[in-house]
């Protein structure tokens, strides 16, 4: 029997401190992501890519699923998504869902933590328009972020959410085909799983989350290991610790046989999170002293680059990858062999363009987010090489995704170059690099608009990896953001103040 499913993704995750909100235009164009994709082009499109929807057509594909695609749109990471564009995707998703006919399940590729202008549940209400449809013996599966905001409205909607495991995210293609894995059994057996749901006590830095370090590798085995026997899925969701509302914060969900299996599963992991509270500490620098560190280590002659994080301008967590800090401080203390990207000024890049490779100019770079204690550098710079920002990132993060950064730029002063580009995306790639004729692998120092997702691609050539704190709108230590609506009792830090006691 071929089963008739329905595939569709609505990806976003919404920093609601962040500059610049997200608009229909932006899940068009992707900004990292595919680019929105509809019906059999959206089967097409995510061939070969490190996707939730791509591993999920795979299986689907060896299960011999009947399926009706619908629509899959990601963006970039920003300020909230506009009314305008939730209602104008969930509403086309929707359609599209009740042109699919009857339906055996329901596939969704999802992040987690979505806030809209008007809702702060995306994925829950997108979660319920589904169910509304397909009534509530059609079982949906999901997969979703590491970072989700897990509410328990998304809890109850769907029969299973399935998180991604690491982070960089190098699994987003597996973690879709276990979701799908998990439909099928569903649709198989025709019995309900049993859930369990509980919500852990403290958020963490995300540069502090990365599954290649301790305490988060340790972490993400047990939740790996805890199935087996009667335990179908678990899952750690470590949060996006920028998102003010009440369900913002990590999460630990089971699915088993037995109600007491899930529970169990779920204890296991909660205490493992809780144990693991002191050891997520580092050690991090403001621009200025990342940057003479990073030169330290290259006059005593470390071998590879030494590549630093510049975090809270990472548009993967809501920047507008354009603040200057970073920049000023390699070009402050004559810093040779160095590079940094992305800076994205779509004017910038037009002048430079305009004036053509090999000229010098003036010009106004960065700085337009209005984020306190960064401006505009006004400098003078040779325009080295020109490109059309269309390149494939084949690194384990994107996985082979083709992006399409605008008219881009490889800007000179003294030693130190610069990628502009006109659209955004993390810098996870080395070929972000290399498609301005940069070679990351002959540089000293390589700045990285990113937190935690270059370490895939970056880490295998660094000799050092520092994270650096230039001003940017995300900050680094949840416990520094303005918090209004988070709920009390969550502490702000690991070890640090709780939040609705200060």
């Amino acid at each position: 029997m071929a089963y008739r499913v329905a595939l569709g993704g609505f990806l976003h995750e919404t920093n609601t401190f962040g500059p610049s909100k997200a608009e229909y235009a932006d899940f068009v164009q992707g900004g990292g992501y595919m680019p929105l994709a509809r019906g059999p082009a959206l089967l097409e499109n995510c061939r070969g890519i490190n996707l939730g929807i791509s591993g999920a057509v795979d299986h689907g594909q060896e299960a011999g699923w009947d399926m009706a695609p619908l629509l899959w749109t990601g963006a970039i990471p920003s300020a909230h998504v506009t009314r305008e564009a939730f209602e104008r995707i969930s509403g086309e998703i929707i359609e599209r869902l009740r042109e699919a006919g009857t339906l055996d399940g329901v596939f969704l590729d999802l992040h987690g933590a979505m806030v809209c202008e008007h809702l702060d549940d995306g994925e829950g209400e997108l979660l319920s328009r589904v169910r509304d449809v397909v009534g509530p013996d059609v079982p949906i599966a999901a997969s979703l972020d590491l970072h989700g905001n897990i509410t328990a409205r998304m809890v109850e909607l769907a029969d299973i959410l399935v998180g991604f495991r690491t982070y960089p995210h190098v699994d987003m293609a597996e973690t879709g085909s276990r979701a799908a894995q998990a439909l099928t059994r569903m649709m198989q057996s025709r019995r309900p799983i049993a859930k369990a749901y509980r919500r852990l006590p403290y958020l963490v830095p995300i540069s502090w989350q990365s599954t290649d370090l301790e305490p988060g590798a340790g972490l993400y085995r047990l939740v790996a290991e805890l199935e087996r026997d009667d335990v179908v899925s678990t899952s750690l969701f470590m949060g996006f610790p920028a998102a003010d509302f009440p369900d913002c914060g990590p999460v630990a969900i089971a699915y088993a046989g037995t109600a007491d299996a899930a529970q169990t599963a779920v204890e296991r992991v909660v205490r493992a999170y809780e144990q693991a509270e002191g050891a997520f500490v580092g050690p991090v620098y403001d621009a200025e002293s990342g940057v003479a560190e990073a030169m330290r280590l290259v006059r005593e002659g470390v071998s590879g680059p030494v590549v630093l994080a510049d975090t809270q301008d990472n548009p993967g967590a809501g920047g507008d990858s354009n603040t200057t800090g970073m920049l000023r401080a390699l070009v402050a203390v004559g810093a040779e062999e160095a590079a940094i990207g992305l800076m994205v000024d779509p004017h910038a890049a037009a002048q430079a363009h305009q004036a053509g490779e090999g000229a010098e100019i003036f010009l106004s770079l960065g700085g337009q987010s209005g984020v306190p204690d960064d401006a505009p550098y006004t400098l003078r710079v040779t325009v080295e090489t020109l490109a059309d920002g269309k390149l494939t990132a084949p690194g384990p993060f994107y996985g082979g995704a083709r992006l399409d950064l605008g008219p881009s730029a490889c800007l000179r002063v003294g030693g130190v170059r610069i990628v502009v580009t006109s659209r955004k995306a993390q810098m996870a790639d080395r070929e972000m690099f290399r498609f301005v004729g940069i070679s990351p692998e002959e540089a000293s120092l390589l700045v990285v608009k990113s937190s935690t997702h270059f370490r895939a691609d970056f880490a295998p050539i660094a000799s050092a990896i520092l994270i650096c704190t230039a001003p940017g709108p995300m900050a680094f230590s949840p416990a520094d953001l303005p918090w209004r609506r988070l709920a009390p009792g969550m502490r702000l830090f690991p070890l640090g103040e709780t939040y609705g006691t200060q």
